[in-house]
């Protein structure tokens, strides 16, 4: 039962830890990152990453992008389509092209600079979310075009991921499946989803209302939710891709508020603080000089090529700077999706171990970055 301990010491330093950050004017996910780092491997090593970790993480951030998907208006969402597929285009390209150039320079072998570039066109929004509804900009254009282009830009690093693993298939002796029967698989959960949104949420919605229990209707969502996230999975997609359109074909039915208001305590109370302190668990100083400067390299191309790149695509949209510098900063965030194609990677031996560690410091640092570089940008949009 030592699981237990674990949980409440999570929730007692994160909440603490929130409370604070508020206090100091910085986004309170910013404390729980910071919780995972101090009490992880990292400093304390009091937690150490683990299955029920990664279970209740997994729970949490596919709670935290249901929610994004309930807040969100799918007229806005349709709106901002357009713009969402020039960001996402924009920043897969800049940081596919220019990390690649930057492995090269520290005379990665081309395969795995390649790589290097795969692992950094991934987005998470997760975190960036969050600072979003903190800061009441969530259905805003800045941060509807950004969960748009995240959604894009998922399926792009997959459709990458995908093409790169099996073209090196044969180098690194592991298994691939067929390339077309997972993009067959892949556009038909996309269809699926439209009979969801338009009949089959709806209906289940309805049905539930009919059970005499009081959280039936809630129920019902999470297992709308739960289900979408792991139909995704099993097509090669990110959880978070089906979470978020769960919320968005639950958002559309009479039970949206009632959904919201049951649903936040759930992911606040505990599973999303346990997501974000997973994030801070994953950094390890261990290493850390040999590779020093590569970390600081990494990290600043990591942020400045979504960063640019996203921003110049909401600038062709026709976003003025202003608001192409909140949608980049909203971009930057890596966070679990990045960390899941590193680990892909490794496993299929694609990254060298003496380099895994050193990219998942990289990783963690572009990630907690990004809530203050999003909290500027919006303050100075504001300004603007």
């Amino acid at each position: 039962m030592a699981f237990l301990g674990i949980l409440c010491l999570i929730l007692v330093t994160t909440l603490l830890a929130g409370h604070f950050s508020r206090k100091i004017g910085v986004p309170a996910v910013i404390g729980q990152l910071l919780v995972g780092i101090i009490l992880g491997p990292a400093l304390l090593n009091w937690i150490q990453p683990s299955s029920f970790m990664h279970d209740f993480s997994e729970v949490g951030v596919i709670l935290l992008m249901f929610m994004a998907g309930l807040e969100s208006d799918i007229s806005l969402l349709k709106r901002y389509l357009r713009p969402g597929i020039l960001v996402a285009l924009v920043g897969v390209i800049f940081p596919l092209g220019l990390v690649t150039l930057v492995s090269l320079w520290f005379h990665f072998s081309l395969l795995l600079a390649v790589f290097m570039g795969v692992i950094f066109t991934a987005t998470s929004v997760s975190i960036s979310v969050e600072v979003l509804r903190e800061l009441k900009l969530l259905d805003s254009k800045e941060g509807t075009t950004i969960l748009a282009a995240a959604v894009v830009d998922d399926v792009l690093s997959v459709i990458i991921l995908s093409v790169f693993v099996s073209l090196s298939g044969e180098n690194t002796g592991g298994h691939t499946p067929s390339l077309m029967i997972g993009f067959i698989e892949q556009i038909g959960y996309f269809i699926g989803i439209y009979f969801v949104v338009k009949w089959i949420a709806p209906f289940l919605m309805r049905v539930s209302e009919r059970f005499l229990i009081g959280a039936s209707v809630t129920i019902m969502s999470l297992v709308i939710c739960l289900s979408m996230a792991y139909l995704a999975d099993l097509v090669g997609l990110s959880a978070v891709v089906g979470s978020f359109f769960a919320g968005i074909a639950v958002g559309q039915t009479p039970y949206k508020a009632t959904i919201d208001h049951n649903v936040e305590p759930i992911g606040y109370a505990v599973f999303i603080p346990v997501f974000f302190v997973s994030i801070g668990l994953e950094m390890s100083f261990k290493g850390m000089g040999a590779a020093l400067w590569f970390i600081i390299v990494l990290t600043i191309m990591a942020v400045l090529t979504k960063l640019i790149g996203g921003s110049l695509g909401a600038r062709i949209a026709g976003f003025s700077w202003a608001s192409g510098y909140t949608v980049g900063a909203g971009m930057v965030s890596r966070g679990e999706m990045a960390l899941i194609i590193a680990q892909i990677g490794y496993q299929a031996k694609l990254i060298d171990p003496e380099y895994y560690s050193a990219t998942i410091i990289a990783i963690v640092l572009t990630t907690l970055a990004a809530p203050f570089l999003l909290k500027h940008a919006a303050a100075r949009q504001m300004r603007a």
